[in-house]
């Protein structure tokens, strides 16, 4: 493990360390584009400064104003890359002939007798010292940097500055290999773990049924953390990859006069999209890891059978699942806003204004959307005091479901007819949970009323306990049966009331089977179910005469 995490550390290394002196010259972020130093406050008129490059490597800076910088750095660097592949291209051992000459009481630098550029007032203040000292500064960088470039392309050096790159492309084959075949490992490990030990049953173990009960939910957060702890760990394989080719090459590059130019185009376009890239992968690895936290720390505490009770068992897979889906949802948000400010100050954009801003428009938005805080306390108030979670059953209003889907500001929960119905928490005034710890069957058998009424009981009680009996619907079955007798006389004759007390959204399973093997049961003993009956008694003497003597006989 100590070697992985090595191998990781070196790869990202690779991207940022710097190459020395001798070799190569690796400007960093920061110093490439440093942001304009301004003495006027008119645009045009502001001082602005820059780098004078050669081979890729930091000379010197200059200065001048907004509009005329452009013009002058392109010339100097012009002028100054023409002197030097004259002065590589001769075979001639001399040194380089820097000068620094008088001309109209302002220093003048010549190259070999060929005119570079003159040093300004502006140039020396960004030296902090007079324009002589100035000049004579730039002229001992030039002669030094103009030797070093002539040397760096002798044969020699080029053969010693290809077998070190040689040996680093070696290195990134070695650790890229690494990296993959530890990828591939942790790969297997996740396909076929080590067969544990079978799982004690909760009749011999020592821990309490109520801990046992719960060792499903704790196993199923178990496997989301690893899935979560995975997903980190195959981001980190590919950005070490990256890191290992990307900075690996990067490095060559900077090995060779010739190619060491590219590292600032490579730096000056990939700048930006860089540091963006870092904090968008910083901000998944972040959100990931809270994950993985997540459900370590609701897996721990429902491992150790704090606040857990046997009843309270079966609930809290329902809590569990709602705890950890909306506080997932306020973590991602608070990264993401992290993320955001971290992506801006990244582009260089000064965030206290932003947050002073935010800050008024977020009590402006507070005050416009009272709903929404409304919503909100009462999502909170819904998930602490446990009135519902996911996958519970209930009835808000005129509408009602199974809740699929909850949050701070709403529930959406999916009825019978499969419509996923929307309700603002602030909304909820009122609610009725089908499925909380336990559900409860009422059902209603109407028997006809000439029926044997004892015989009726004694068999709807004869088959709820032999249901309740068998090992399928023991499990869904709470308590025994309750037939409380006969309810109310009804137009469908007698109406005798059965209670089922079962497991959370069981109660309709247990209904429908009731019913399945009551029907087959009253039929096998000559019991009928009554249907709506009416009796019509008529006493009007007119009508009955007409009904009788109509056709001269009685009907």
């Amino acid at each position: 493990m100590r070697f992985q995490f090595l191998a990781i550390a070196s790869s990202m290394a690779i991207a940022v360390v710097s190459v020395p002196k001798a070799t190569a010259q690796i400007p960093l972020l920061p110093q490439l584009l440093q942001a304009p130093s301004s003495v006027s406050n008119d645009s045009n008129d502001r001082v602005v400064s820059g780098w004078i490059y050669l081979d890729g490597r930091r000379l010197f800076q200059i200065a001048a104003s907004r509009a005329n910088f452009p013009e002058r750095s392109e010339d100097i660097q012009k002028k100054l890359e023409k002197i030097a592949q004259n002065y590589f291209q001769s075979t001639a051992k001399t040194a380089v002939k820097v000068e620094v000459r008088k001309v109209n009481d302002l220093p003048v630098i010549y190259i070999n007798d060929q005119y570079l550029m003159t040093i300004t007032s502006e140039d020396a203040g960004l030296r902090e010292v007079d324009i002589w000292t100035s000049a004579n500064q730039v002229k001992e960088s030039l002669q030094e940097d103009l030797q070093q470039g002539k040397q760096e392309r002798q044969t020699q050096f080029l053969i010693d500055q290809g077998k070190i790159a040689a040996g680093i492309a070696l290195a990134m084959i070695v650790m890229s290999w690494g990296i993959y075949s530890w990828e591939q490992r942790s790969k297997k490990d996740l396909l076929y773990p080590i067969a544990s030990q079978p799982p004690i049953s909760p009749r011999n173990s020592p821990i309490s049924p109520a801990v046992a009960a719960a060792q499903p939910i704790a196993t199923q957060l178990n496997q989301q953390q690893k899935q979560h702890l995975q997903e980190v760990k195959r981001r980190l394989f590919q950005l070490s990859q990256a890191g290992i080719w990307g900075g690996g090459s990067f490095f060559i590059l900077g090995l060779f006069p010739y190619t060491r130019g590219f590292q600032v185009g490579i730096i000056t376009a990939a700048q930006f999209p860089l540091r963006l890239g870092v904090v968008l992968l910083g901000t998944y690895v972040a959100i990931r890891l809270t994950y993985a936290l997540i459900e370590r720390f609701t897996s721990t505490l429902i491992s150790s059978g704090a606040f857990l009770t046997p009843e309270s068992s079966e609930r809290l897979q329902l809590r569990v699942s709602t705890f950890s889906g909306v506080t997932k949802s306020i973590a991602t948000g608070i990264w993401v806003g992290v993320g955001f400010l971290l992506a801006l100050v990244s582009l260089g954009i000064d965030i206290v204004p932003l947050l002073a801003g935010a800050s008024l428009v977020g009590v402006a938005l507070s005050l416009a959307s009272q709903n929404l805080i409304k919503d909100a306390i009462n999502g909170f108030l819904i998930i602490l005091e446990d009135q519902y979670a996911l996958g519970d059953v209930i009835s808000v209003g005129d509408v009602g479901g199974l809740v699929e889907n909850l949050n701070l500001r709403m529930t959406q929960v999916r009825d019978s007819e499969g419509r996923l119905i929307t309700i603002p928490n602030g909304e909820i005034k009122v609610v009725a949970n089908l499925s909380s710890r336990w559900s409860r069957a009422d059902l209603t058998v109407p028997i006809a009323y000439q029926a044997d009424t004892e015989k009726a009981l004694k068999l709807i009680e004869t088959v709820a306990d032999k249901m309740n009996q068998e090992m399928q619907w023991q499990r869904q079955i709470l308590e025994p049966p309750q037939v409380l007798g006969i309810d109310q006389f009804g137009d469908r004759g007698l109406i005798i009331r059965v209670w089922f007390k079962t497991q959370p959204l069981k109660q309709w399973d247990v209904a429908r089977e009731f019913r399945r093997r009551l029907k087959i049961a009253l039929d096998e003993a000559g019991i009928s179910i009554s249907v709506p009956q009416q009796a019509i008694w008529v006493n009007d003497d007119h009508l009955l005469n007409f009904q009788s003597n109509g056709n001269g006989k009685a009907h």
